[in-house]
């Protein structure tokens, strides 16, 4: 008895340590009201009277969100809007992870209605557990989240009606139109459109395991198979669905648990299942690589040619940076979109 009442209260202790962890974290950063956009006035109307989700007018933007990278989610939230043709188009689709769902979906949810108000958007839970069986250790702690993996599963979290999305990474900014992105053509059965970096060392985003076995590396054979980067990409979820891209890389990552055949996390199974067969996207929708390399985050260039998305994908993020008072160059371009009201973080913040 005394042990079930021990057993009862540690959890009752834990349970309160974890909110009131949680609470403070989430309360500590207060967001500004963004001001409403109307960059057009030549928008088609989407109907309201009926389910705007499937409005085949509206550009649908997918994104992960969790407390820990909110700051940089409010951002890019802002950069999208700002710089739309048609921001009252935008419907947003956010994956939150399902073991947090009662704590922060009422968090996030009031933060976005707060900072947005006039925001079209939807929460679906991830379930942890989907993935739990699949994740394998990175050479980055941060790419092993979960939710980090979200992306593989949006064909079945998203409304069928959904076809198209462009999905987003919460550590970039838009300075032009989504909906230029959005309206990417697919050649061919291509699934998905990404920039693609041939000049980069494709190779070395697998291990010598991979390389050496025939049955392995064949993967690749008469595909020219490119690096893209996985955190901006317009992926049509209607081939997705047909084609149950969802198992394809499933399977990889069921491979990597019992052979070890790449060290990145979520980034490897998409270039074995679509490399050398995606939609072509100019760079300038990717100057990815800014937030540095995965071990120390340092300050880098743009690549050379015209910008429409600045993303800080590596280990060094700008708010961070920012609030380190060790800011890169670059970081000043994010800095206009931070919507956090103070950097003094406190309690009573």
């Amino acid at each position: 008895m005394h042990a079930m009442a021990n057993s009862t209260l540690f959890l009752l202790s834990f349970f309160f340590i974890v909110l009131s962890s949680y609470h403070h974290h989430a309360n500590a950063q207060r967001f500004k009201e963004a001001p409403k956009f109307y960059n057009s006035p030549n928008c088609p109307s989407i109907n309201l009277q009926t389910n705007t989700t499937c409005s085949p007018d509206a550009v649908h933007v997918a994104m992960t969100l969790d407390v820990t990278y909110l700051r940089g989610s409010m951002a890019a939230i802002l950069s999208v809007l700002q710089h739309s043709s048609c921001p009252e188009n935008i419907i947003f689709h956010f994956v939150t992870a399902a073991s947090k769902l009662s704590l922060s979906t009422t968090v996030l949810n009031r933060t976005l209605s707060t900072s947005f108000p006039y925001l079209k958007f939807q929460f679906y839970p991830f379930d942890d557990e989907t993935v739990a069986g699949f994740v394998s250790t990175s050479i980055r702690s941060a790419l092993d989240c979960p939710l980090n993996y979200a992306r593989n599963y949006m064909a079945n979290l998203l409304p069928p009606c959904v076809r198209t999305i462009v999905y987003l990474d919460s550590d970039l900014v838009l300075v032009d139109d989504i909906a230029k992105l959005a309206a990417t053509p697919l050649p061919g059965d291509a699934v998905l459109a990404a920039p693609e970096y041939c000049n980069a060392n494709f190779s070395s985003y697998f291990t010598p395991t991979f390389w050496s076995n025939p049955s392995l590396s064949l993967t690749f054979a008469g595909r020219r198979a490119c690096y893209f980067n996985t955190g901006v990409m317009v992926i049509d979820l209607e081939r997705w669905r047909a084609g149950d891209y969802t198992t394809k890389i499933e399977e990889w990552m069921e491979l990597q648990k019992r052979m070890r055949i790449y060290e990145l996390g979520s980034l490897p199974p998409f270039l074995l299942v679509f490399a050398g067969n995606i939609g072509p996207v100019d760079h300038r929708w990717n100057q990815h690589g800014l937030g540095g390399d995965n071990f120390h985050g340092l300050c880098r260039d743009l690549h050379p040619g015209p910008v429409s998305l600045l993303h800080w994908s590596g280990k060094g993020k700008p708010w961070a940076r920012l609030d380190e008072n060790r800011p890169c160059p670059l970081d000043a371009l994010w800095a206009p979109y931070d919507l956090l009201e103070t950097h003094h973080l406190s309690l009573d913040a």
